[in-house]
């Protein structure tokens, strides 16, 4: 996995939460509370969330690629992996299944 594509998509998805944030802390009425902030937190979180669906596919698909990659060229499966494949087996020899068509 790049980590150029990493940093760059958190750095993104940080950016499309930080703009909106700061935009409406420049409102006065939310710097009045501290449920207000909390408040504008939320509606900042809400609209980078679907800024980053909208308009950060590229970054998403590079980093999700990169995962898949990464997991495609492990040479050596995990013990999560050897047990659900030994639970598989188990499984098909319990219903009287085999391997071979």
């Amino acid at each position: 996995m790049r980590a150029r594509s990493v940093i760059l998509y958190s750095v993104l998805r940080l950016l499309a939460f930080l703009v909106p944030f700061g935009l409406l802390m420049l409102f006065p009425i939310f710097r009045q509370n501290g449920w207000l902030i909390g408040l504008a937190a939320v509606f900042a979180a809400l609209i980078g969330l679907s800024l980053s669906i909208l308009f950060l596919t590229k970054p998403r698909a590079a980093v999700s690629e990169g995962i898949a990659e990464r997991r495609a060229h492990r040479t050596k499966p995990t013990g999560a992996e050897l047990d659900a494949d030994v639970e598989d087996a188990a499984n098909a020899a319990a219903r009287g299944e085999t391997d071979e068509p």
